[in-house]
């Protein structure tokens, strides 16, 4: 019984499909025994099982392949394996005379100089169709780019390449059994006329892209196509995947300028999960590309969402004015940091912005500091019921950040609780769960607590769906996918953050910017205080959470406040809330997108 679970265990350790690492691990040392036998049948019955192992291992075995070349057993290793091994079945078996057999050994030999040939036109040709940059809107027809090779002759390339020895072998052994060297020499001739006929097309697309090798020239011709849309702004971004939604907050605002803009990421990777736009996109991932990049004359403003090491590569250019407008005013230490002295100017969303760079003594001057307020949230519905008729949490907390402060985001500490509270709460309440995009990234805690909500709110649909009142609404919530009274779990970039707060009667969140973004809507939030400090002096040290009601570490006020806001009974911090957002977004008048266009207009004249 021990042995049995014990195999049971190794069997469930084996990475892959079963049979196929067994027949990859085991056919070359059995090809060797067969071969010094020597069995030509059985020899033949276990090269064939190696080649459809191969075959299979890159789909169902890909970590057994990784890992016996980690120790120096690859694909390569394992084909010479084989090769050897047929040239000593020949040896013992003696069929074939020992001129045809040289033959064989030598045909075997040129052929991997073939694969090497071959090997190093596909990084030659590889090299140079990887451009300096990625576009999305740029005419890069004066490039001429050829079309690319085959992908039969490009993509794993060395493993193909490597099966030119199948008809080789597969001569060898039928002239074997058959005892003339005819096969072998048409196996040889195969082999060859496929492998040069590869060598050759490689080389001639090499050719084809060789005007690509110049770096300095297609950076210049890149240039001047986007010197053509005239840009006037630059919209800069450095940063990770998860980050992106820091520049594509800006998309919408940047495209209703009349002055005309351009987008310049740097990282690669960066560039498919870039939103919608109309401006002309470029991505620039090499240090030496960016600096050696003749930016257009045009170019007068250069914006930038987030603090990044590689955001000196922009900064070095001095007839181009430099902008912070970051990703959000919080009273985080993100939304004073000292590296933002760095910039001609600092644009805010109101005076609480103003002031707590101010406050910080980060270096940051006050006549360099702008209030343009938040253009991004026109949308958030001000004043308008909310669609649905249960009344909608939102509970938006923040990430952990790199601080390592344990109460930066209060999902470990108090978000199962205050979930737990929502779900259970009588009358219903519906949740909205949309963490922030990078909540678990760093800390594991936090990751497990995001696991356990999740699990609670899909438990919580289940008896819900299960025993609800409002079974006449759900063939008609069927065909809209999904019902008003179900909890949602928003992890992805839609719907969007206002998206939610237009749905959501009450937001419960951390100290973040998206405090400030809700204001805008005049609805009741609620800020957690996990730190369990005084009122008085949470709401001195985060002047953004002074119109909040606060939640305490045991969240012991939700259940009598979610009763109180739901049923529309006393709000004592309606009024505050109304002061307080003229105070972190600025006036009402003029709009956001408006003054955001006229500080832009004031950065250019005064060049």
């Amino acid at each position: 019984m021990k042995a049995a679970n014990a195999m049971t265990s190794v069997r469930r350790r084996l990475p892959g499909d079963q049979r196929v690492v067994a027949a990859l691990l085991l056919s070359y040392p059995l090809i060797i025994v067969t071969a010094l036998w020597p069995a030509v049948w059985l020899f033949t019955v276990l090269v064939v099982i190696s080649y459809v192992a191969e075959a299979a291992a890159v789909r169902h075995a890909s970590h057994v392949s990784a890992t016996l070349t980690q120790i120096g057993l690859g694909l390569t290793l394992r084909s010479v394996v084989r090769e050897a091994a047929l040239l000593l079945l020949l040896a013992r078996d003696a069929t074939l005379d020992t001129g045809w057999i040289a033959a064989v050994a030598i045909g075997l030999m040129l052929l991997h100089v073939i694969r090497a040939a071959h090997s190093s036109a596909v990084v030659l040709v590889s090299r140079r169709r990887r451009l300096p940059m990625l576009t999305r809107g740029i005419n890069l027809s004066p490039l001429r780019i050829p079309a690319p090779p085959p992908r039969l002759l490009t993509r794993q390339h060395t493993r193909t390449m490597l099966h030119l020895d199948v008809p080789v072998v597969a001569g060898a052994l039928i002239g074997t059994v058959a005892g003339t060297a005819w096969p072998v020499l048409g196996g040889l001739v195969i082999a060859f006329a496929l492998g040069l006929s590869a060598v050759t097309v490689m080389v001639c697309h090499a050719r084809r892209n060789r005007h690509l090798d110049d770096r300095g020239r297609i950076l210049r011709m890149v240039a001047d196509e986007a010197a053509r849309h005239l840009p006037e702004v630059v919209l800069y971004f450095s940063g990770a995947t998860d980050c992106m939604y820091q520049i594509n907050m800006w998309l919408e605002t940047l495209d209703r300028l009349e002055r005309s803009t351009m987008i310049i990421l740097r990282e690669s990777a960066n560039l498919r999960l870039l939103g919608r736009t109309t401006s002309p996109v470029l991505c620039i991932p090499g240090g030496a590309d960016m600096m050696n990049f003749p930016m257009p004359d045009s170019v007068r403003v250069a914006l930038f969402p987030a603090n990044a090491g590689k955001n000196i590569h922009m900064l070095r250019l001095p007839d181009i004015r430099s902008v912070f407008i970051g990703h959000g005013d919080s009273d985080k230490a993100a939304s004073f940091n000292p590296f933002s002295k760095v910039y001609d100017e600092v644009w805010v969303a109101g005076p609480a912005g103003r002031e707590r760079y101010l406050r910080s003594d980060a270096g940051v001057r006050d006549e360099d500091i702008v209030e343009v307020g938040r253009p991004q949230l026109a949308s958030i519905q001000v004043g308008v019921p909310t669609p649905d008729p249960m009344f909608t949490v939102l509970y938006a907390p923040t990430w952990e950040g790199w601080t390592g402060d344990e109460f930066h985001t209060s999902v470990a500490t108090m978000g199962p609780k205050i979930v737990r509270t929502l779900l259970d709460h009588a009358p219903h309440v519906r949740l909205l769960y949309k963490p922030h995009p990078m909540a678990g990234k760093d800390s594991p805690a936090v990751r497990r607590a995001h696991q356990k909500i999740v699990s609670m709110i899909k438990e919580a649909n289940r008896v819900r769906d299960a025993g609800g009142t409002w079974g006449a609404d759900r063939d008609q919530a069927y065909w809209e996918a999904g019902g008003w009274w179900r909890h949602r779990v928003i992890t992805g970039p839609h719907p969007h953050l206002y998206s939610c707060f237009n749905r959501a009667d009450l937001l419960i969140t951390d100290i973040s910017s998206v405090v400030a973004d809700f204001m805008a809507s005049g609805k009741p939030y609620v800020v957690t205080n996990g730190a369990g400090l005084a009122d008085e002096e949470f709401r001195m040290r985060n002047p953004s959470a002074s119109a909040a009601y606060l939640l305490g570490r045991d969240c012991s006020e939700l259940t009598a406040l979610l009763a109180a806001v739901a049923a529309g009974g006393d709000d004592p911090m309606a009024e505050r809330r109304r002061e307080l957002r003229n105070h972190l977004l600025g006036a009402d008048a003029p709009d956001a997108g408006t003054r955001f266009a006229q500080a832009i207009n004031a950065l250019i004249k005064t060049e």
